[in-house]
């Protein structure tokens, strides 16, 4: 009985192992190798290659610029023709006091040239500093003409300035900046006579008083055609010489509403006439809704 039972054991434990799958190889790895750090040729030469193109186009440029300077400035067809005396591509618009011959004259250097060679900003500078001229425009007109248009001075009044260590006064036109004017022969002026500038003063300093003579005759438009003179000298009290009903009369308007004033002796002038103190030439508007007879004020400036 016991031995049967060691045979049993002895034949399980004889038995051969469960077998295993089969595995499969791993593949061999190659190892990998550095890659190749060195920049290609073309890599190397493409910025030497941008580098030229960039400096032929540069040439070409240079060259072309060149060759189109020198075809303008040298070509017959761009030639301005003519003299300062006789100018017929050289136009000059909006002349009336100043002098022809010294705005022509201006482009004296210019004739027999190309204007491509005319130097616009230095003629226009010239032209402002001759007389009347205020304003100036200096244009090229393609292919062989030149423009110049002309603003002048505009006067505003005659202006009289005293001479120094003289009674006697200059006569002199003024425009609204202040700039004298010297009148122009044969030329007709429908402007009223102005006391109380003079040469002395800046020209700052009487554009400022202008301002104040400009309000005083804007306001008083409408009777502007009687008044004859300003008086200016004294900047906050404007005085006018006024024509009314055969005489005239010196009015001190102040250096404010002035229509209101004259408004207000115009409309009691003929009150005034009548009583003893209508027979001053002077007369002080500068107190509202007052008229103050000035005795033995004469009409002076």
């Amino acid at each position: 009985m016991a031995r049967r039972q060691t045979a049993q054991l002895d034949l399980e434990l004889a038995e051969d192992p469960p077998m295993e799958p089969p595995q499969t190889p791993t593949p061999l790895r190659r190892p990998r190798g550095k890659p190749d750090s060195r920049p290609r040729w073309s890599d190397r030469a493409r910025p030497w290659l941008l580098a030229g193109l960039a400096v032929l186009l540069a040439l070409g440029a240079i060259a072309a610029v060149y060759r189109l300077d020198l075809f303008l400035a040298s070509n017959s067809r761009f030639i301005l023709s003519g003299s300062p005396d006789a100018h017929p591509n050289l136009s000059i618009q909006g002349l009336q006091h100043a002098s022809p011959a010294q705005v022509a004259g201006g482009f004296a250097p210019d004739f027999g040239r190309s204007i491509y060679l005319l130097p616009v900003a230095e003629r226009r500078r010239a032209l402002l500093g001759i007389h009347w001229v205020r304003e100036a425009v200096v244009s090229r007109r393609w292919p062989n003409r030149v423009e110049v248009r002309i603003a002048e001075h505009v006067p505003v009044a005659f202006a009289m300035l005293p001479l120094p260590g003289a009674a006697y006064y200059e006569v002199a036109l003024i425009d609204e900046d202040g700039v004298i004017l010297e009148p122009p022969p044969r030329a007709r002026f429908d402007v009223p006579v102005l006391y109380g500038l003079s040469r002395a003063q800046s020209v700052a300093g009487r554009r400022d008083r202008l301002r104040e003579v400009l309000e005083m005759i804007r306001q008083v438009r409408a009777y502007s055609g009687q008044i004859s003179e300003i008086n200016a000298a004294d900047p906050d009290n404007l005085g006018i010489t006024y024509s009314i009903q055969g005489r005239v009369v010196r009015l001190m308007l102040g250096n404010q509403d002035y229509l209101p004033r004259l408004q207000y002796f115009l409309d009691h002038y003929a009150e005034i006439s009548r009583l003893p103190a209508g027979a001053a030439h002077a007369f002080d508007l500068r107190l509202d809704h007052r008229i103050i007879a000035l005795e033995g004020a004469s009409n002076g400036k």
